[in-house]
């Protein structure tokens, strides 16, 4: 199955890799790490956005583009198989074209089905991250691995797991980041540099406060939902993303056992992030269109806040309810 990646490769001359419209740290360690393994090629990376501000830890965040080479002969897309996730790409003409024409790779993680209507080839496992999917990759293809690379695939790889800690993480996880280590990565060095990028300031500080003061419980506190309007996008998100901010905090609140945060935007779109303690975040997301892992999923919809929220509490309370008693 492997050997789909090196024969991609093979013969391209110039090759861009793609994040989806939401970039965290693994799309964007799994992006960089495999410019590191095809130098010997001419690499473009792209995101339709900008990198955020708490990503920039990562060396090399600012060779990601946001305006697409179309002068590449192939492409990868990292870390989704969503054309709801590629939907800015997807509703330009020229872009759009581009993928039609060329040949694309998708290397993916997520247990959602893909659903790209543009012809391509795939190497999707539902595993923790798509960094620990490349390091199969590159172990199967005997792919070089630099100290910088396998720094990248190990930030990749711990934002996905939580730090090594998360319900999707394996065994393997923790032979994989020896390997890495082993491989050059430094992992006191990351983390420092990490922390320092980590760090709020007094404003996103104090807008956490906001955050908190938002929360609304249902379901007798098992589910906790934030609403996110696109002021707060506009305002705060390019230094740190809310959801970063907020999730976490809510999962650690005594009874919540689904969190949902929700971003509106002007033009009708609504998104929502979900962390779950119970298997069912993937689920929960495919009510409304969307998927992810059974304990962090997403969703984007065309549809009012007001309309949304009920349907949200109905379908947590269902999937809740439909956990066998020794999960409940």
């Amino acid at each position: 199955m492997y050997d789909k990646f090196s024969n991609f490769i093979k013969d391209k001359k110039h090759i861009c890799i793609i994040q989806a419209e939401n970039p965290d740290g693994d799309s964007l360690g799994a992006a960089l790490a495999l410019e590191e393994a095809l130098s010997e090629k001419e690499v473009s990376l792209y995101c339709p956005v900008d990198i955020p501000k708490y990503l920039r830890y990562f060396e090399g965040w600012s060779r990601v583009d946001i305006e697409f080479p179309y002068k590449a002969d192939a492409f990868i897309i990292v870390d989704t198989a969503s054309s709801t996730l590629i939907s800015k790409l997807l509703d330009d003409a020229a872009i759009r074209n581009c993928l039609y024409a060329a040949p694309v790779l998708v290397i993916d993680h997520h247990e959602t089905a893909p659903d790209l209507d543009f012809e391509h080839e795939e190497i999707i496992e539902p595993v923790s991250s798509c960094c620990l999917l490349l390091c199969r990759i590159f172990k199967s293809q005997k792919t070089t691995i630099s100290p910088l690379c396998a720094e990248n695939l190990l930030y990749g790889i711990e934002s996905d797991t939580l730090g090594l800690t998360s319900q999707s993480t394996t065994s393997e996880d923790y032979r994989v980041a020896a390997d890495l280590i082993d491989a050059g990565a430094k992992v006191a060095d990351m983390e420092e540099r990490r922390r320092d990028y980590m760090k709020k300031s007094a404003r996103i500080l104090d807008y956490k406060a906001d955050l908190i003061k938002r929360v609304e419980y249902h379901l007798d506190g098992k589910l906790a939902t934030v609403l996110i309007p696109f002021e707060d996008i506009q305002k705060y998100s390019d230094e740190y993303n809310p959801n970063v901010l907020i999730l976490e905090e809510l999962r650690l609140v005594e009874g919540v056992e689904v969190a949902v945060a929700i971003k509106t935007y002007p033009d009708g779109k609504l998104t929502g992030k979900i962390r779950s303690s119970k298997p069912i975040a993937d689920q929960l997301a495919g009510f409304f269109g969307g998927g992810g892992h059974p304990y962090a999923a997403g969703f984007r919809i065309y549809e009012e806040y007001a309309s949304t929220l009920p349907e949200l509490i109905g379908a947590t309370m269902k999937l809740l309810d439909e956990l066998p008693q020794d999960n409940s």
